[in-house]
């Protein structure tokens, strides 16, 4: 029997890995350049301590876009590459699948930008929230692909597959409600959020877990 084009393709998992850790730098830095220096004509021609406070001040909501975006990037990049560390090996599929999860990942520096010029407005905060689900749904679709097509390594625990499911349900339930707290103020949303990836980020969960085996 012959091999087609998509039997061979895409089969490198660290080719993919490093596609993804590119993407996802970059990603990051665009984040940044939303945020200008103050310049000094806004400070009346004069800097001086007090004029450069009260410039930075309305930075403040953009700072926080910032924060928030670098942790949502920062945690689906945790979450990929957990789910790239677990393959034994990719094909055409999977990743066609994790090359629509980096599409998302590109997305979010405007969803950022958007969010940060209209965030009194739920359009903007739901576009934001969007942006989120769909790399959740992402995440989702190809770590069930692999699990269904057994692209897993052989030595993973049993319980894991079913785990990695759960948190990204899990999370994406969490900024779903965080999404919903706009219909009242989407200040609480965003508020909600930031809150929700604290929590990703701190993981209090994990070291309560591995404080026994440190003792023993």
């Amino acid at each position: 029997m012959k091999l087609s084009y998509n039997h061979l393709a895409g089969q490198s998992v660290e080719r993919l890995a490093a596609l993804s850790d590119g993407i996802f730098g970059v990603g990051m830095t665009l984040l940044v350049l939303d945020l200008a220096v103050p310049a000094v004509a806004a400070m009346g021609g004069h800097p001086s301590e007090r004029a450069l406070w009260q410039a930075l001040a309305p930075m403040g909501p953009r700072l926080i876009m910032y924060l928030m975006s670098f942790m949502t990037l920062g945690i689906f990049w945790v979450g990929q590459q957990s789910q790239l560390n677990h393959l034994a090996r990719s094909d055409h599929h999977l990743t066609w699948i994790h090359l629509g999860f980096l599409f998302a990942v590109t997305l979010m520096p405007f969803m950022t930008k958007f969010l940060a010029e209209y965030a009194s407005y739920r359009t903007a905060l739901l576009a934001y929230w969007g942006n989120i689900l769909l790399l959740g749904l992402f995440l989702y679709m190809a770590w069930g692909y692999a699990v269904r097509s057994r692209l897993l390594k052989s030595d993973i625990p049993a319980d894991l597959p079913a785990a990695i499911c759960r948190r990204i349900v899990i999370a994406q339930s969490l900024y779903a409600a965080g999404a919903l707290l706009c219909i009242f103020n989407t200040y609480l949303s965003i508020a909600f959020i930031v809150l929700v990836q604290l929590n990703y980020v701190l993981a209090p969960g994990y070291r309560r877990q591995i404080a026994p085996s440190r003792e023993s």
